[in-house]
């Protein structure tokens, strides 16, 4: 952990970032679902060393979930229909944040409901809770009053709520996109302008698994989001899409388990980043990648990382043109 220490301190690169109006020491950031609440991988992360930790979506209420199974692998990633369990905002407040109040690291609430006014009361409730430094809002939930569509299905549902959220609070707001829609660039332009301050994204791919013997899904919900390194080039891609199309920080979200991961999305635009399945197969993750990005900078003599967002370079490489017979 010492040299990964070394990498917030003074001496080091400048690995800080700003998503709007909030400051983080580093990038890296833990993705909503996959980091519990944060106590869960103190022993394996220092939490002091994180940009973020963005805890497990919460409810007006307590979810149980979807019954299981509810989790599966698959090639290069995984399915999950866990269904959004979780304790509710309440029995957050004040059974897990007081832990996270201890450490010099930003928490971001990730929040959903079914209906505009859960959303509106969830923000309100976080409004005024000491020690949440951002929302975020998860729009791939169905929207219960327009036949279940999810809310970050169409452009105007999802500034719908982006506005319901922002008028209920002065938190940042992140914004984080489903992938399962036409074009992300609509849905992210809608968001920005609806008041957002940030967008994160992607959210899982619908997907699914069938067992050929008992001619049966493996999930219990049928479908699922799939997560993993299997969607980090369609997760870039829409990175990329996005931060050109709005003037907002941009989060990349989708695969991330390494620095060289990592750097491939801020190279490409992404203000910071969130590690979620990689941290099932390796809980210190985030540590390793926090020490990569440091050791990236260090060695093309990177002053700090501000300088290395967005530095893609897609002009055309004509070294050699003209060589050869073809």
């Amino acid at each position: 952990m010492d040299s990964t220490r070394e990498l917030n301190d003074a001496a080091g690169p400048d690995l800080s970032v700003s998503i709007g109006r909030l400051k983080l020491k580093n990038p890296v950031m833990t993705a909503s679902g996959t980091f519990g609440y944060g106590e869960e991988y103190a022993p394996f992360v220092d939490l002091n060393l994180l940009g973020a930790v963005i805890v497990k979506g919460l409810s007006l209420e307590p979810r149980l979930g979807n019954p299981p199974p509810r989790i599966m692998e698959t090639p290069a990633g995984m399915l999950n229909a866990v269904g959004l369990q979780n304790i509710g905002v309440r029995a957050f407040i004040a059974e897990k944040l007081p832990f996270l109040r201890q450490y010099d690291t930003a928490v971001v609430a990730n929040i959903f409901g079914e209906t505009l006014e859960e959303y509106r009361r969830l923000a309100g409730i976080l409004n005024d809770t000491e020690g949440v430094s951002a929302v975020e809002v998860n729009i791939s939930c169905p929207n219960v009053k327009k036949g279940g569509i999810a809310f970050g299905a169409r452009p105007e549902l999802a500034a719908e709520v982006t506005r319901a959220v922002r008028g209920e609070t002065a938190l940042p707001v992140i914004v984080k996109l489903t992938p399962n829609v036409t074009d992300i660039t609509e849905i992210a332009l809608a968001v920005e302008e609806a008041g957002a301050d940030a967008l994160s994204l992607i959210n899982t791919l619908t997907g699914m698994s069938v067992d050929i013997e008992k001619r049966r899904p493996r999930l219990a919900n049928i479908t699922g989001g799939l997560s993993g390194p299997a969607v980090r080039p369609i997760a870039l891609r829409m990175v990329w899409q996005a931060v050109r199309a709005v003037k907002i920080p941009v989060i990349g979200i989708g695969g991330i388990a390494t620095a060289s991961d990592a750097l491939e999305f801020l190279i490409a635009g992404a203000t910071a980043i969130q590690v979620g399945t990689a941290n099932f197969i390796n809980p210190s993750c985030t540590m390793e990648i926090l020490e990569g990005i440091g050791r990236y900078l260090d060695r093309h003599g990177i002053a700090g990382v501000a300088e290395l967002i967005g530095s893609l370079d897609t002009e055309p490489d004509r070294k050699g043109e003209g060589d050869g017979d073809v």
